[in-house]
């Protein structure tokens, strides 16, 4: 029998009613297939255990904050597969430590390198349904560690990778992949298949189906992924690679941000290496720059340098920059009301005018454009943070996604 590897959710394991609903869709599978299944921790478990954390120390060790978020996934599949015992199948929970699943890099933002399969195959050939933490793995040296919020999506691709799985289903609490956010548009609609580069640019700019991470896996290593809901029995989205879809639409999907700051160094006495000197130490602490605008005075000796970060690292982010010594500016200005609005869709690529409809779809509406960023298949441009549902909803209309 063919392999098929399932993830459920926070959301979809959220309660014991919702693990009784996951265990009959797991049951399903089980007739056809040999069953891998992944969970998350029920959801509010992982943010209850960071909070503890938080009031035991700000400055709670990496390695102790790894051993004490895994152990919501313990729970989860404990009792998800107590109750598939329950209704009668074979199944038992699996921590990383027990397969192992060994991993790389640092804690909290460790990757998976290596899967030993021979335990888990054993228990599939005996009619063995594994339940799987998710989220989690270990080190060389058996220390538990954990690979990012919204690991257990990557955990799932990368079981699916080292099992050779048929499919690899993502269980949520969404129907699929929508044009846009279906909370802040109600006119979505539900995308059927999407490319990775595609799934790839959404998840990064906003949309919350699936973590970045797990779809960069999913595309380095050839997986087809579907995402559906756990609540109701229709059909998902499949992400996959471009060859395999059939789309005649220019653009795919919107997202929106709303947790981006913007930060302008004004008056940055200019010379080669500047650049470099401002964003190394912010790549050092761990600090993402996205969108990135430089403006030469017309004597060539100061430049005003404007970037995009996350608002949660802004703090963090000016007291590297005032303490910066291999820099001389004039004055440092933020602004925190700022939202990132981006059309996403492999259709630009050989469609002119793209760029074009979105500004002129923007003006129409009187929003003002602060920064531009552009790739093969996205366009992003920053606006102030009141304007961005009225932008997504132009643009929405604009290319004709409610169609």
């Amino acid at each position: 029998m063919k392999i098929i590897v399932l993830k459920f959710g926070g959301t979809s394991v959220g309660s014991i009613q919702r693990i009784k609903k996951v265990s009959k869709i797991i049951k399903s599978y089980s007739k056809k297939y040999r069953v891998i299944v992944l969970s998350s921790a029920m959801s509010g478990t992982t943010n209850k255990l960071i909070n503890m954390s938080k009031k035991i120390s700000e400055n709670f060790p990496d390695n102790e904050y790894d051993t004490l978020v895994s152990a919501g996934e313990q729970i989860s599949c404990s009792l998800l597969a107590g109750h598939l015992a329950a209704i009668g199948l074979n199944s038992r929970s699996w921590m990383a430590w027990q397969i192992p699943i060994i991993t790389e890099g640092k804690h909290k933002y460790s990757r998976i390198k290596y899967i030993n399969k021979s335990k888990i195959l054993k228990f599939l050939k005996s009619g063995g349904i594994p339940i799987i933490a998710g989220f989690q793995g270990v080190d060389k040296y058996l220390n538990i560690t954990t690979i990012g919020r919204g690991g257990s999506d990557s955990s799932a691709i990368m079981v699916a990778k080292f099992f050779k799985a048929d499919r690899c289903i993502i269980y949520t609490d969404v129907e699929g992949v929508y044009t846009t956010d279906p909370n802040k548009l109600n006119s979505v609609k539900k995308i059927k298949n999407i490319s990775y580069e595609e799934m790839l640019e959404m998840a990064s700019l906003g949309s919350k189906v699936m973590q970045p991470d797990s779809i960069q896996d999913a595309r380095l290593n050839r997986i087809n992924i579907e995402v559906k809901s756990s609540f109701v029995n229709k059909s998902g989205t499949l992400i996959t690679k471009r060859k395999n879809i059939i789309n005649n639409k220019i653009i795919t999907g919107i997202s929106s941000t709303d947790n981006d700051a913007k930060v302008t160094l004004l008056g940055v006495k200019d010379r080669p290496g500047i650049a470099a000197s401002i964003f190394k130490p912010l790549s050092q602490n761990s600090i993402n720059v996205d969108m990135v605008v430089q403006n030469i005075s017309a004597d060539g000796k100061q430049t005003d340098l404007t970037f995009t970060i996350k608002s949660n690292d802004l703090n963090k982010t000016k007291k590297i920059i005032y303490k910066n010594e291999n820099i001389v500016f004039k004055k440092l200005i933020f602004d925190k009301n700022v939202s990132k609005v981006s059309i996403i869709g492999v259709g630009m690529i050989t469609t002119p005018g793209v760029t074009f409809r979105m500004f002129q779809a923007l003006a129409r509406k009187n929003i003002n454009i602060q920064v531009i960023s552009t790739s093969e298949i996205k366009i992003s441009v920053l606006i102030k943070s009141k304007n961005a549902s009225k932008a997504v909803k132009c643009l929405h209309k604009e290319f004709k996604l409610d169609k």
